[in-house]
């Protein structure tokens, strides 16, 4: 048990990340209750800690009127995950994602400075870097997105927005809020069903059908395993300097689309080939992407001591076994 236990909510609680952080909470002696409007999470992904005398779960959105504000807890800490995840989702529901985002960041932001919280983490996303081509992203960078008439990088925008509106509550309101940049997070529970990579490639490999590629497949990214992602939103809800402070959180390691295709059926033991999807084909005409994608983590390795302890292999390992353990 820590020294000083602590009341925690979890916004987005029975989504992949938040199903993942409430485990860890728990096993640290803490009192958790995670909402989330089952609209990406799953029941599944909490199905083992609903019966745990600390975890309690609400179904509900941030967006309603209804429990979010009985559900912070006085003097505790706010873990905001609830979002609209997935490049697919944000493609074909607009509307739904931009409300979500921006709208859901400023009532959990009003309700928490009503309530009085020791802290409040606020998941970004590394999106908002845009088309910025120095790399690698630290906080501090310029960013540069497309044109306002694709809803691609209205998700960037959205993401902007909830970081500046954040960042004035704690400027303007003294609410002690964390930005954390995610970089392309994944491992076990997670879906493939909104365009998340690595689900999608394992289960493909797993049955044996072609990996669809969306684009060329040069496009490369940095894959970070969820639990050293918890483990970094662990330590920067207690640090005392992490407050006002915007941090990526990722891993460094970076390999192309292509590549992780080739490599996910090696391992799977799948004869499965490559097959490159036109983005034009695979989400809508016009649609642009990021080249690379890669975080400068020296931030919070400077505050936390933190980096990723897992490599790509053993995260696609774990999600192989994961998949093939979950009958697909």
């Amino acid at each position: 048990m820590p020294a000083s236990p602590q009341r925690y909510l979890i916004t987005g609680g029975a989504g992949f990340i938040g199903s993942h952080l409430a485990e860890a909470l728990l096993a640290a002696g803490h009192q958790v209750a995670a909402l989330d409007d089952l609209s990406t999470g799953r029941l599944a992904n909490i199905a083992h800690l609903l019966a745990h005398p600390r975890f309690a779960f609400t179904q509900g959105s941030v967006l309603e009127p209804g429990p979010l504000e009985s559900l912070i807890p006085e003097g505790g800490v706010v873990v905001h995950l609830a979002a609209a995840v997935g490049v697919k989702l944000v493609v074909e529901r607009p509307v739904h994602a931009l409300k979500t985002n921006v709208l859901g960041a400023e009532r959990i932001l009003e309700c928490a400075e009503r309530r009085g919280v020791k802290r409040l983490l606020l998941a970004s996303s590394s999106e908002v870097y845009g088309k910025g081509a120095r790399i690698p992203f630290a906080e501090d960078d310029d960013v540069l997105i497309g044109p306002t008439n694709r809803a691609r990088w209205g998700y960037a925008a959205s993401k902007m927005l909830d970081e500046f509106l954040a960042l004035a509550y704690f400027q303007e309101r003294k609410l002690p809020v964390v930005v954390t940049r995610f970089f392309n997070t994944v491992g076990p529970r997670q879906t493939g069903a909104y365009g998340m990579v690595v689900p999608r490639f394992v289960r493909s490999a797993l049955r044996g059908e072609p990996i669809e590629v969306y684009g060329d497949g040069t496009q490369s990214r940095c894959f970070c395993d969820v639990r050293d992602v918890v483990r970094a939103v662990l330590g920067l809800a207690e640090h005392p300097q992490a407050p006002g402070q915007v941090f990526n959180i990722g891993s460094m390691e970076e390999i192309s689309i292509r590549a992780l295709a080739e490599e996910i059926a090696k391992l799977a033991g799948s004869k499965s080939s490559v097959r490159l999807i036109p983005y034009s084909q695979a989400y809508a005409p016009g649609f642009e992407d990021m080249t690379r994608r890669v975080p400068d983590i020296s931030r919070i390795g400077a505050l936390l001591s933190w980096k990723p302890e897992r490599n790509l292999a053993q995260i696609l390992h774990d999600v192989i076994e994961y998949e093939k353990a979950a009958g697909v």
